[in-house]
């Protein structure tokens, strides 16, 4: 299954030290609990969305019910949280894992349907709410170049497009450090 969780963050002179705490501390805990097969994050190039977004794969609901998540940080940002805003949790149905987006590739959230995306040449996978917020309750998922987002941009409001800030992380390659392994 397909856990999203996006966010905006309030606090400019925190917000560097909060993204290096997310990305070099949390991530690699999180991609830690049982259940976790994939964690990725993701920072918005397109307005009208919340500006930070990571995709994780996890194996069910349970898994964020559990102890070893909220041990481990989950739906816990520390000291930071005051600052976090415009923050959405959803579970999305299984699409098998998900892509890993590289650097000069971005991430499309589509919530009007795949025509858009299937025009322009990119496969969207479809991914139905089934559990959290539950909005929107259908979205689309893709990946393309990040010369072709700016095509993207200009069709629809309801199409969110995101760049890379780390690397996809698996169960078997994490984060140390600031250094991949």
């Amino acid at each position: 299954m397909i856990y999203t969780v996006e966010c905006s963050f309030a606090d400019p002179d925190s917000e560097a030290e909060w993204n290096d705490f997310y990305s070099l501390e949390k991530l690699p805990a999180l991609i830690s609990v049982t259940g976790f097969h994939t964690s990725q994050r993701f920072k918005a190039i397109s307005d009208g969305c919340p500006v930070y977004l990571a995709v994780h794969t996890i194996d069910g609901f349970d898994v964020l019910t559990g102890d070893e998540y909220r041990e481990k940080g989950g739906g816990n940002f520390a000291r930071w949280q005051q600052h976090i805003t415009d923050w959405h949790r959803n579970l999305y149905s299984d699409i098998g894992l998900a892509p890993a987006v590289n650097a000069d590739e971005c991430l499309v959230l589509s919530a009007s349907g795949p025509d858009a995306l299937i025009e322009m040449g990119v496969t969207p996978l479809s991914m139905q709410a089934i559990a959290l917020e539950k909005f929107p309750e259908h979205r689309w998922l893709a990946v393309m170049s990040r010369r072709s987002a700016h095509r993207v941009e200009r069709l629809s409001e309801s199409m969110h497009i995101y760049a890379p800030m780390t690397a996809q992380l698996t169960r078997s390659r994490s984060v140390s450090n600031g250094q991949e392994k």
